[in-house]
C-alpha cells in the first residue's frame, strides 16, 4: 500500500493541475490517459484508476488526521469527531486508532506488517522529549508495537525515507545517505513489500506542495515520484496487490493552497485489484476490502 497526502482527481487543467500542466506517464503510460473530473475512472490491463469520496457526509474540506484514520481504520471518522480535523488524529480517536489501525488487525490475524519509512533522529528526539503530536501512520505503528525506521536502516536497504531519493535528508538534515534514483527506491520498495504479508509506504510532498510549503520545484518533485510509481507499477509481481490512496485533494489544483472538494485518487493493481476496486468508494472502505482478500 502506498499512501500519499492530498492528491485527488481534478479538473483538465493545464494552469493549475500539475498533472496536466506537466504530464505524469504513471497516468499516461499505464491507463493511457491522465484522470481528471470528467474522466475519473480508468482501467488497462488488469490495472484501475478511480475516485474516492473523501468527505464522507460532513461538510468542510477534508482533513488529513480524520481521513487518514478513515482510510487505516476503516471507519467514518469525521463523522465520528463532527468535523474533518488534522493534520493530526483528534483526540477521540487515538482509542479508535489503537484498537482498529490496519497494522494490528494484520498482526491480530498473525500476519506481518511493515511500514516502510524511516525516520530522522530529530523526530525521535520529539517523541524522547515527550512529544505526542503524531501522524495516524506512526501514531498506529506506537499502539501496535510495530518499529519505526530509522536512518541506519535506510543505509542498510530495510527502509525508504519519506521523500524517496535521501536528498532532501542529506541537505536539509546533514544526512550523508546514498542517493537513490527513483527506480532503485521503487525496486527496494518492491523487495521489502515481497517478505510481508503487508506493507506500507507514505508519500507526504504531494500535500507540502499544494499547501505550498515545498521549497523546491514542482516538476523535478513531480518526476521524482512518477518515476517512482511508473516502476511499481511496471515492475509488481503477479501474486501482489498494490493499493494506492489518498486522503483528501489539494496539489491537483495549484491555483488555491487549501485542500479541495474532489474526490481523492486510488489506484489498484496486481492480483486481487479488480476486487478493491469494486469495493471501495469511499474512504472506509480500503481497510475491509483489503482485509478481505487476505487468506
Amino acid at each position: 500500500m502506498i499512501f500519499l497526502d492530498g492528491v485527488g482527481i481534478g479538473k483538465e487543467d493545464y494552469e493549475n493541475n500539475p498533472f496536466f500542466r506537466y504530464g505524469f506517464k504513471t497516468f499516461s503510460s499505464i491507463f493511457g490517459d491522465l484522470p481528471s473530473l470528467q474522466k475519473s475512472t480508468l482501467k488497462r490491463n488488469g490495472s484501475f484508476l478511480f475516485p474516492v469520496d473523501a468527505r464522507l457526509g460532513v461538510e468542510g474540506f477534508p482533513q488529513s488526521g480524520t481521513g487518514q484514520t478513515a482510510i487505516f481504520c476503516g471507519m467514518n471518522a469525521p463523522k465520528f469527531v463532527g468535523k474533518h480535523f488534522g493534520p493530526y488524529p483528534y483526540s477521540t480517536l487515538v482509542p479508535v486508532i489503537r484498537e482498529q489501525n490496519i497494522f494490528k488487525e494484520f498482526l491480530t490475524r498473525g500476519k506481518e506488517a511493515f511500514f516502510a519509512n524511516a525516520y530522522p533522529k530529530i523526530f525521535f528526539d520529539y517523541l524522547k522529549s515527550g512529544g505526542t503530536r503524531l501522524s495516524v501512520t506512526s501514531l498506529s505503528c506506537r499502539l501496535s508495537g510495530i518499529r519505526l525506521n530509522t536512518a541506519a536502516d535506510v543505509r542498510r536497504g530495510l527502509a525508504l525515507t519519506a521523500e524517496i531519493t535521501n536528498e532532501r535528508w542529506n541537505k536539509k538534515l546533514g544526512y550523508k545517505l546514498k542517493t537513490l534514483t527513483p527506480v532503485k527506491a521503487a525496486r527496494r520498495l518492491l523487495k521489502l513489500a515481497r517478505q510481508k504479508s503487508f506493507t506500507l509506504y507514505e508519500y507526504f510532498l504531494t500535500d507540502h506542495l499544494g499547501h505550498g510549503r515545498y521549497d523546491g520545484d514542482a516538476q523535478s518533485l513531480l518526476g521524482i515520484l512518477d518515476e517512482f510509481l511508473f516502476t511499481i507499477l511496471s515492475e509488481l509481481n503477479n501474486d501482489m496487490t498494490l493499493v494506492i490512496c489518498s486522503d483528501h485533494g489539494n496539489i491537483e489544483d495549484m491555483s488555491v493552497k487549501t485542500h479541495t472538494f474532489n474526490p481523492s485518487l486510488a489506484i489498484t493493481s496486481g492480483a486481487h485489484a479488480e476486487s478493491v476496486f469494486k469495493e471501495v468508494t469511499d474512504l472506509t472502505q480500503f481497510k475491509p476490502a483489503i482485509m478481505k482478500i487476505i487468506k
